[in-house]
């Protein structure tokens, strides 16, 4: 092509041309423009990229927290390289705190989209920073005091639950994007005498997953079901459990993560996936995390299993501490064990509050 034609082609078109090469070329091309290097970092690449190439390519982890205001650390798992996110205009958050001490927070991900609280305007955002776009949520009631926020991507647009506290009792509340409402759901008590400490729920069937505080068990909401309700799996949970999380990749597998061990120590780690066995649910073993690994987990941790979280990532079962500034990760496929290192940029005054989440640019993702 003639030089000064190829100078002039707008650079979405340039993108759009590029993304249909190979990964290992295109990574090769690096070193021959600053244009070029720079697309490694253009999250609208990525998407292009990931929707007409048979490689992933735009896969994130994503740092949240109290001090990163409108930046965020990302990890990058396709280049193996650290890189930060700047909120766009667009999504405007509040940095400064209101007269109770609140301040703007990221709560919730799903397939490109982010759910952050804004207490000041008594409102949630949800927002897709690939299309910078995003929309406003009122609070369904004021004083809004809610828990377990949950933001879930479906083709038609997404869904959000939460736990809302009222004259002590927990109701479930659900806004659908479709029509731009909140739905009430019948008390958690009708379940759970003790709803209070519930983990963060997994999304798996249509379905949400909870676990509860001892004695352990699993609730199922019905997130599909326009009546909602709750009911309590009868799924028996394997013996000995300090601690339990749930991990689900949306579709086809339920997992289950738990600390093992006696009098409130956990000396072991392991997971185990959920079965059909004779049409009967069942948990079967499936890794444990190796010693060395898991004597680190453990100190990490100082025993304090309540600031434990997981979840999953393309393929990747993630284990964090709110207390800690690594990631502890599970490759399915290979069936591996790996830790991911501090981000060098984060500061070392940071000793708590560490929240991560899995971001995945999708352009098409209504808001």
């Amino acid at each position: 092509m003639d030089p000064a034609i190829w100078s002039r082609l707008p650079e979405e078109l340039l993108e759009h041309v590029l993304s249909f090469l190979p990964l290992k070329t295109f990574l090769n091309l690096r070193s021959t423009c600053k244009l070029f290097k720079s697309l490694t970092f253009s999250p609208s690449f990525m998407s292009k990229h990931s929707s007409s190439s048979s490689t992933k390519f735009s896969s994130f982890l994503l740092l949240s927290h109290r001090q990163c205001h409108h930046q965020f650390p990302l990890y990058d798992f396709s280049v193996g390289a650290w890189r930060n996110l700047h909120l766009p205009l667009s999504v405007s958050l509040p940095t400064i705190s209101n007269s109770s001490g609140d301040s703007s927070t990221l709560l919730s991900s799903s397939n490109g989209l982010f759910c952050f609280s804004v207490p000041s305007s008594s409102s949630l955002l949800v927002c897709n920073l690939l299309a910078k776009s995003s929309r406003i949520i009122n609070f369904p009631a004021y004083p809004f005091d809610f828990e377990s926020l949950t933001l879930v991507s479906i083709p038609s647009g997404y869904k959000i639950f939460t736990l809302y506290s009222k004259y002590s009792s927990n109701y479930a509340l659900v806004y659908d994007s479709k029509n731009q409402s909140w739905t009430k759901f019948n008390s958690l008590e009708s379940v759970l005498r003790d709803s209070s400490n519930l983990q963060a729920s997994v999304y798996y069937n249509g379905s949400l997953y909870f676990t509860t505080p001892e004695p352990f068990s699993v609730l199922r909401f019905d997130l599909d079901n326009k009546s909602g309700g709750w009911e309590r799996t009868n799924t028996l949970l394997p013996s000995e459990l300090v601690f339990v999380r749930l991990v689900s990749d949306g579709e086809r597998k339920l997992y289950l993560i738990g600390g093992v061990g006696s009098n409130g120590i956990s000396r072991s780690l392991k997971m185990w996936e959920m079965i059909d066995h004779e049409n009967e649910n069942m948990w079967v073993e499936v890794e444990s995390l190796p010693e060395l690994m898991c004597r680190k987990f453990m100190a990490v941790c100082y025993h304090n299993y309540e600031h434990v979280y997981c979840f999953w990532h393309q393929g990747m079962i993630c284990v964090c501490c709110y207390t800690w500034p690594e990631v502890l990760y599970y490759k399915v496929s290979r069936r591996t064990w790996h830790w991911l290192s501090k981000c060098p940029s984060v500061p070392e005054r940071w000793s708590c509050g560490f929240r991560w989440f899995s971001f995945v640019p999708d352009l098409y993702a209504l808001v």
